[in-house]
């Protein structure tokens, strides 16, 4: 894929059903869950020492990633939770910036079904390397203090980073600053800035999201191969989205978008059509990225752009 300019394409950004949006909602939806509760346990206590303590035996296990595979076994679901859960608001933050700055120019080049196979991917492998490192790797198991857990989107993320400048690491970046900065250059200092993070901490972490950027590697080298890792993920999600949301088949049919969702009667003429194109070819970068347009639509955006419409 070759170098392209970093730039918002108008509703692809917030546009329904959008991946990034999604995962930083639930990490967001996660966060506020838990600081919740701790205020909940800080008011049923009368010291706040107390309140802190409970909330940490008695809540935090169930959002954190054990060490222990007996513990897990016990806590199944936290192999997913912990990849959203975050505990400090600066954590939360940081993680989110990098998760907003890495995914949306992934789902600008790959569309709106990469992001969350990539995420959880990531999430996954740097669970499972967390536990073997923590458990099997005689100098990061002496490291480690009696109870260790593993909680945070850093495996994700560092997924997500890794996967979008292997795609294409050339992709500029602020492109009135001489020429623009290529991607390559923002996922060193992510990668930097987060094992500058991990340094005073155990191995196990470091390995994790090791872990996680070489999963995401692994994808996009399966991905440009003509492989999707994430196919059946995506089959699954929409399989449950239909569950839910009985009604979506049908809107989404030829006859609802004739009858419900024109704006005037059929086989008129209508005159705004050039933004019906354009809204057209938005809708198709957001789910199959800007690589699937054809000439013509390429040439059509760039003029559209120049026009301002």
């Amino acid at each position: 894929m070759g170098d392209r300019d970093y730039k918002t394409g108008g509703r692809p950004l917030f546009g329904q059903g959008n991946a990034l949006t999604s995962l930083v909602v639930l990490n967001i939806v996660v966060f506020v869950l838990i600081n919740f509760i701790r205020i909940i346990y800080l008011f049923s206590y009368s010291d706040s020492g107390e309140a802190e303590i409970a909330f940490s035996q008695q809540v935090m296990p169930h959002f954190m990633l054990p060490a222990s595979f007996d513990q897990l076994l016990s806590r199944p679901w936290t192999i997913i939770l912990y990849m959203f859960s975050h505990y400090s608001i600066w954590s939360l933050i940081s993680s989110l910036l990098w998760l907003w700055a890495f995914g949306f120019i992934l789902q600008d080049l790959t569309g709106n079904k990469k992001l969350v196979p990539i995420y959880l991917y990531g999430g996954f492998v740097g669970a499972i390397f967390f536990l073997l490192s923590v458990n099997f790797i005689p100098a990061i198991h002496h490291t480690i203090t009696a109870n260790p857990s593993f909680m945070g989107g850093g495996a994700a993320v560092m997924a997500v980073a890794i996967a979008t400048t292997t795609l294409s690491p050339n992709y500029r970046l602020f492109p009135m600053i001489n020429g623009g900065i290529p991607l390559w250059v923002l996922a060193l200092i992510f990668v930097a800035v987060d094992f500058t993070t991990l340094s005073g901490s155990s191995g196990g972490y470091a390995i994790a999201h090791l872990a996680g950027g070489l999963m995401g590697f692994l994808f996009t080298h399966q991905l440009k191969a003509g492989k999707d890792l994430g196919m059946w993920m995506n089959q699954l999600l929409d399989w449950l989205d239909g569950l839910f949301n009985p009604e979506k088949k049908d809107k989404g049919t030829p006859g609802g978008r004739l009858f419900y969702k024109s704006p005037g009667k059929p086989f008129q003429k209508k005159a705004n059509l050039t933004q019906q194109k354009l809204d057209a070819i938005l809708d198709k970068i957001n789910q199959e990225g800007y690589d699937a347009l054809t000439g013509e639509e390429k040439n059509f955006l760039k003029q559209a752009s120049k026009e301002d419409l």
